[in-house]
């Protein structure tokens, strides 16, 4: 296994990811048994993920009622939660359980580009589940002529085509750099700034693109959501039915949670980043991890939970398959 001071005349054509560094300093007295009961939790995480939101799928699928935009846009959410796991933590089991370390330099930038457009596209799909719900509560009565399943076709081109366009460029400028130096990534993913601090060249540019661009789409969908449930709050507080406000609460409730939580995460993993002086930087490495399968994981159980006509078609298809 390569060490830290791994160096090479050649230029670099496979990165070896490095999950912790700290770790890997006592690493060599854990036994294999330690190392996997270290990868179970994130196991489990990765099964309810996956479980979890192929039922709300197939439910979705399968339940005629609910073929509606709303849950249209939670099977866009499940998806993209979906693609986000696979891409990640099947990775950070390999190097775990079998120490496979190594990744192609092409499949790195191909995990880079998945991870940083999905997760801008999750996060425009919450401000897209925000107008819906901002519509249905505030707006009633033009609902059904304004969510409509054109509405949704349009929104999820919107989108795709959004973020990955705008996030294209950043795998782009980390692929063009000259890596003849340094292939060891100390992170479990090719994260942009882990990957491209290994090259020979000027990063400043790349470092400028990810803060202009990819914090610009992810901060101005924070604002447009908050402001959107915002809006919500109050017109619910003007509801003279206890029954009506419950029930707007309640809706939007499982919405927010899971907002709030996606926002906390990305927020803590930002700060980490800037007292990486005060942080271990093991810290950093493990939010960003279980930033892409707990949200993830969370998602389908809260609206399964919080959403009635979900959890009461997820029932009827349990009893049929009895």
């Amino acid at each position: 296994m390569a060490s830290h001071g791994n160096y090479t005349t050649a230029p670099v054509s496979v990165f070896l990811l490095i999950c912790f560094p700290n770790y890997q300093s006592w690493q060599h007295w854990l036994s294999p048994t330690w190392q996997l009961w270290l990868s179970l939790p994130l196991s489990l995480l990765f099964l309810l993920a996956m479980g979890a939101n192929a039922t709300l799928l197939t439910t979705i699928r399968l339940e005629a009622s609910l073929h509606e935009p709303m849950y249209y846009l939670l099977s866009l959410l499940s998806l993209l939660d979906m693609v986000l796991c696979l891409t990640v933590i099947p990775k950070v089991l390999a190097i775990f359980w079998f120490d496979l370390r190594s990744i192609s330099f092409f499949a790195c930038f191909l995990q880079m580009f998945i991870m940083n457009s999905f997760l801008a596209m999750e996060s425009c799909t919450f401000m897209v589940m925000a107008y819906d719900r901002y519509v249905a509560i505030c707006h009633p009565l033009r609902y059904p002529s304004i969510i409509t399943d054109q509405f949704v076709v349009k929104a999820t081109i919107f989108i795709l085509a959004r973020n990955s366009l705008t996030i294209l460029p950043i795998p782009i400028l980390s692929g063009q750099l000259h890596y003849c130096g340094r292939n060891v990534i100390e992170n479990c993913i090719c994260a942009n700034m882990s990957v491209s601090r290994l090259s020979c060249d000027d990063i400043t540019i790349n470092r400028l693109y990810q803060f202009a661009f990819g914090w610009a789409l992810l901060g101005s969908d924070l604002i447009f959501i908050f402001l959107s449930y915002t809006l919500i709050l109050r017109a619910v507080l003007r509801l003279k039915s206890e029954g009506a406000v419950a029930k707007a609460l309640s809706t939007c409730g499982s919405h927010f949670i899971l907002i709030l939580f996606f926002s906390t995460i990305l927020l803590v993993f930002v700060l980490t980043h800037v007292a990486k002086k005060k942080v271990s930087p093991d810290v950093p490495v493990l939010l960003n991890v279980l930033h892409h399968v707990i949200p993830a994981a969370l998602n389908p159980i809260v609206y399964g939970v919080r959403t009635q006509e979900i959890k009461q078609g997820i029932q009827r298809l349990l009893k049929k398959g009895w």
